[in-house]
This record gives C-alpha cells, structure tokens and sequence, in this order.
C-alpha cells in the first residue's frame, strides 16, 4: 500500500528480478499500480499536512494549557469560584468599547480560569480569561489566531477558503483509490508467507527495503486510514454538505422540525401576540423572515468549540420579549443546566439582541451525552432541547465517529491511537517518495508502465465509477486523470523488466 507517487515492484536484492524469484507479476498488477501511483502523486502532501495537523488537534487538551499557561491555569484555592454572572461583568469591564460578549465557556475545573469570547468592534473574536476566584484579568487570546484554531483551519481548509476545503475533500476521496489498489498489490500470492507480508524484511537493501517497509506499514494501518476517511468527509465542504442534506431528508439526520424549523418564541406577560406566536399555535412553519434570531447565523458560525453534527446547518431560533422585560443572569442559566445535569465543559452562546436566546452546547467524550439547549433569556424556558436520542441513526454513526476522529471517545489511549495512525501514514508518504526517488528515470514522471494487454478488471472498474457516483467531485477528476493518462503520457509505455513483481 502506498501513499505516494511510489512503490516500484523492484528487483531483487542480487541484481535480479523480482520476477525470477517471485514469479511473474499476475495480469492487471501494473495497471493497479499506476492508478496508485496517480492516487498517491495528488494524495501525498495532503497526507503529510493533515498527519501533522491531526496529530496536533488531537492533543488540543494538553497543549493549549502548556502554551498558554499564563492565561488558562490557575493555582486551585480553597474559597468558592465567583459566580459566572460576576466574572462576565468584569470581563466587559476589561475589553474596549465596542466589544460584544459572545460565549461563556463553563468548567468545575479547579485548576483552569474562566473564559469567555468577545466579537470586538472590527469583527474579530476574543477570548478573555479571569481567575475565577478573585476575578484578576489573566490575559487575552485571539481566537483565529490561536495556535490550535489555526491548526484546525490548516487541517479542514488549508488556510485557502473553500479551495482549500475542497482540495482536502478530493485528497480524502483519493485516498480511498490509494488503500484500495493498496491492499490489491500487497495482497500474497503464490509462496508468500504471513510473516513476509505483515513483518518487514530488515535484511534487504536499496529500494527492497523501502518497499517492504512501506507495504507492511501500509496494511498495518489501512484500516485506521479508512476510518479516518470515512469519519471526515461528513465535515467536508461539498460533498458533506449534501451529506447532511441527505440525511435530513431522510430524517436520519437531525429530529424533525428542530433548529429552526419551526418558530420558537416565548410568551410574555403583557405582551400581544405576534403573526409568529399564532404560526406557533397553529402548528404552521416558518420562513427565515418570521424569525427574529441573527441574520443568517448557523451552527456551524457560532463561536462554540465543538459543535454536534446533526446540527450543524440548522438556524439558531430566538426568543421574544417586551423591553421592558428583565433577562435572566448568566449565573441562572449555569444553575438551570446544572439541574439538567450539565454540569462541566460546555459553551453558553450569549444573547446579543432583545430576541436572542441563551445557547447551550455540550459535547463530551462520549457521544451518547451530548446535548444542545435553547433557552428562552427571560423566563427560563426551555425553547428545544435536542439529545442524542433524537439523532437519526447517521447523525447518531458521525458522533461516535468524529468522536474517534478527535481522539475523544476514551481518553488518552484514543488520542494515542490516533496520533499513531497519523505519524503512520505519513511514514507512509515518506517511504513512498524515497522509492519513487529511486526509481524515478529522468525528464519524466515515472509513472508505472501499462500492460501490454490488460485484463477487463471489471470488479475494478465498477468501483471507481461508484466511487464517482458517490463523490461527484472525485468522479470529476477521476476522467480528468484518465484522460491525462491518456493524452499526456502516450500509448506505447512498454513495461521494464525491473517493474514485474
């Protein structure tokens, strides 16, 4: 299995060929190794940047509290920490005109400061961070430009906006294409024994021993590669976003008529009824016109650390209330959710307007748990409260498996297998530079080349044009590479004698 413009069948470590000791290599095996060639030429660097990136995410927990220890560690002490409400007022009274309390970051930790991000007066957001038992201002953080919100940018986007998202979406797809023909030419044939194909054979030399390193550290880690694939397009730009749609539409997704799609308000007292409170009543839907939440705000733009998927793309709803009207403390609201049994690591996203509504997110480790509440910022109802029960059976399979993505699910030894599965396959990419490096003939590409006379390979075939049909955009640069073979590499390859394997 490879992970880059690669691996070479090879001669054998005494000048022969692989062929002579081997055997001939079995019909179809080149025209497998090219497309793993071109899989693994577009997948390589991307593999690298998100192995990297990865790696660093999944240790956001324990990184951030060494590089920013200034900011978010404090020494635990024996009095009580000061109520939320308190520390919110003294961290306005520390920003500069113009700033807008955002979000609420709630934790029991005794050791870690309280935090809450502010959407400054030129757009950018701002994380600010208290001693929560004396109410010291601690310092402040950029949230774009924290070292992890970065990382993630890099991992997801690339730093390049939607190009950037949607060349990672192709790099995921590819990489389907390159475990594939992976698993295909490292398959044993004919004498091949267990332990040479699953140990590495350290007594060879030369491009021999990249190549058996690259082979067993690829099937070693095909599975978790797969998983990680699998457990990431739903995130993805294009291709998830019709994911989701899909899912919704099938109410497999996110519960019927939450997040938006019906219009949530609260009665006050005194207040008349509005054309939406009767919409309410009568059970009628309501257009984006109807509600009065934040102009065009998603999930997905809220300023929340981690976000449920099954909710991603659904509105925020709001509240209504008369001016006159007191909104609830955010002490109050961290009381209520510790009565529903919300109690540590979650985010409260603030009311900004007279309509708006207190927004809980809580995504622990383990996906069961998870939960998003609206409440109503005057009286304290309870507007939709969405719980993993209420997930359709693909929201439910993405928790788990973005769950296992992060590192979540169970602790350290989650995020030590995925940082494992991580720098593994970028020693994949690396071994597959160093045998393409070798073999590489000059003025040329040095892909593999074709057969004399290839099999049908229908099996083959079939999969590559249902993995078009399901990611369109992979199918789109599946012709294009087809026909760039074609046209641009020439017809009359013949196949060398050290290429047989």
């Amino acid at each position: 299995m490879s992970t880059t413009p690669t691996a070479e069948p090879g001669r054998a470590q005494n000048g022969t060929t692989a062929a002579a000791t081997n055997g001939p290599a079995h019909p179809g095996y080149r025209t497998l190794w090219r497309w793993h060639f071109y899989a693994g030429l577009f997948v390589m660097p991307f593999l690298l940047v998100l192995a990297i990136t990865g790696t660093l995410y999944c240790f956001q927990p324990q990184i951030e509290p060494l590089l920013y220890r200034q900011q978010m560690v404090v020494a635990p002490q024996a009095v009580p920490r000061l109520p939320a409400n308190v520390l919110l007022a003294r961290a306005r009274a520390a920003m500069p005109p113009g700033s807008v309390a955002t979000t609420a970051v709630i934790t029991r930790d005794p050791q870690r400061s309280a935090e809450f991000v502010f959407r400054l007066a030129d757009g950018t957001q701002q994380s600010v961070y208290l001693n929560p038992y004396n109410g010291d201002l601690l310092g402040t953080l950029s949230v774009e430009r924290r070292l992890m919100q970065v990382d993630r940018m890099i991992h997801r986007k690339l730093l390049l906006g939607k190009p950037g998202e949607l060349l990672m979406e192709l790099a995921a797809c590819w990489t389907l294409v390159m475990i594939g023909t992976g698993i295909a030419l490292w398959w044993p044939r004919g004498k091949s024994t267990a332990r040479a194909v699953l140990l590495p054979r350290l007594g060879l030399k030369g491009r021999p021993l990249w190549k058996s390193l690259h082979g067993v550290i690829g099937i070693w880690l095909a599975l978790g590669a797969l998983a990680f694939v699998l457990t990431g397009l739903p995130w993805t730009g294009s291709w998830g976003k019709q994911f989701k749609a899909f899912a919704t539409a099938t109410k497999l997704g996110a519960p019927p008529g939450a997040w938006g799609g019906l219009p949530l308000r609260s009665s006050v007292p005194g207040a008349q009824p509005d054309r939406a409170d009767h919409a309410s009543a009568t059970g009628a839907h309501a257009t984006h016109a109807d509600m009065d939440s934040m102009p065009g705000m998603v999930m997905d733009d809220l300023p929340l650390p981690l976000t449920p998927w099954a909710a991603g793309n659904f509105s925020v709803p709001s509240s209504s209330a008369s001016d006159a009207a007191q909104p609830l403390s955010l002490g109050h609201i961290v009381a209520l959710a510790a009565s529903l049994g919300i109690t540590d690591g979650y985010s409260i996203v603030l009311p900004n307007s007279a309509t708006g509504v207190y927004t809980l997110s809580w995504f622990p480790a383990n996906p069961r748990d998870e939960r998003t509440l609206y409440v109503d910022q005057y009286s304290g109802a309870i507007l939709k409260d969405i719980r993993y029960g209420d997930y359709g059976a693909i929201a439910k399979a993405v928790s788990y498996g973005t769950s296992l993505h992060m590192g979540r699910y169970f602790g350290v030894a989650n995020q030590i297998l995925c940082a494992a599965i991580s720098v593994g396959l970028a020693a994949l990419a690396a071994t597959g530079f160093v045998m393409w490096w070798k073999r590489r003939p000059q003025r040329s590409l040095g892909a593999p080349s074709r057969e004399r006379a290839a099999p049908p390979m229908r099996g083959w075939k079939a999969g590559l044009v249902l993995l078009g049909v399901v990611f369109p955009l992979m199918g789109a640069t599946l012709v294009a590479v087809w026909l760039l073979d074609r046209l641009a590499f020439g017809r009359d390859s013949r196949p060398e004698l050290n290429e047989v394997a």
